[in-house]
């Protein structure tokens, strides 16, 4: 099965014209109409390459088309090996913007059944220290002010409990505080597990929704981990207005466990963008876990902008 925690192979690729953004507004079958938006990717798809060489891998990822950039952790360390200002300018050099950083909740430890994505040696992988909201989120407001991003993301966080769920709401709650007195908007990533009942019947996602301040923390809904949970992001939207201003475009199989290339699953894209007005859609990812090369990274480029069409 794929993980969000999975690794890329790289590989070379062909170059695509710039020129394919989806032009939103007034598009057939996407309802509700909003600015045109260049498509971004979550660097975490290119984890593998970006680790191997950082520059390189952005001077591919530019040449397919992608504009927007969502970082990730790094074996690297900081941001790819560099400072917040030295990322920043790589990724403007190549004509893209970078919008917002991943983080995860708390120090990582995998979760009861969890297996670790194999690394070239065949041997499970392991993460490399990498900042934390729990223990650092006053410097990674900081640093994602000092790059001018637009959002800082909490990745994943323990949510197994409703113990759990409260001692993340807190961190949330400081981590939200502290960006947006840095001009930083805090968002949060979900997976499938965010929707699975807890004590009370209730589910984490549910609760994070509920006792977060809607202002505060907004949050990046992942339409494929939405999906794999049974549930329908429109709903979901609909329930939350406004709350949701970027996004994950990601795919999964009809198996609801294989992660694959956008519009070669089962998520319902169009539906989806016909209600981003009422989202308050402004950022998409494309994400893709365990993506075998960077050709699946252009074929799910050229697939959503085909959908966005």
């Amino acid at each position: 099965m794929n993980t969000r925690r999975g690794f890329l192979k790289s590989a070379g690729l062909m170059l695509a014209g710039s020129s394919l953004y989806p032009l939103l507004s007034r598009a057939e079958g996407l309802g509700s109409a909003f600015v045109a938006k260049p498509i971004g990717i979550q660097l975490f798809t290119v984890f593998e390459p970006m680790n191997q060489d950082p520059k390189g891998t952005l001077k591919q990822i530019a040449a397919i088309g992608y504009k927007e950039i969502e970082s990730a952790f790094s074996s690297r360390g900081g941001y790819y090996g560099f400072k917040p200002k030295e990322f920043k300018a790589i990724v403007e050099d190549l004509g893209m913007k970078w919008r917002s950083h991943h983080a995860l909740g708390a120090p990582f430890k995998p979760r009861p059944g969890m297996k670790m994505p194999l690394g070239k040696d065949g041997k499970p992988m392991t993460f490399p220290p990498s900042l934390n909201l729990k223990e650092n989120y006053q410097q990674l407001a900081d640093e994602a002010a000092e790059a001018g991003l637009n959002y800082l993301v909490c990745a994943s966080t323990p949510v197994a409990t409703m113990e759990e769920i409260k001692s993340s709401i807190e961190v949330f709650q400081k981590a939200a505080e502290a960006s947006k007195k840095a001009g930083v908007q805090f968002a949060y990533h979900n997976h499938a597990t965010e929707f699975d009942p807890v004590e009370g019947g209730k589910t984490p996602y549910e609760v994070i929704l509920s006792q977060t301040s809607p202002d505060l923390v907004k949050m990046e809904l992942d339409l494929a981990w939405a999906t794999k949970a049974g549930k329908d992001p429109v709903a979901i939207f609909k329930e939350h207005p406004g709350r949701f201003p970027i996004w994950h475009i990601k795919d999964i199989k009809s198996d609801l466990k294989t992660i694959t290339e956008v519009g070669n699953g089962v998520v319902d894209f169009k539906k989806a963008f016909s209600a981003a007005k009422i989202a308050g859609l402004k950022y998409f990812f494309v994400e893709q876990d365990l993506a075998p090369s960077m050709d699946n990274v252009k074929i799910s480029f050229d697939h959503l902008s085909k959908i966005l069409a």
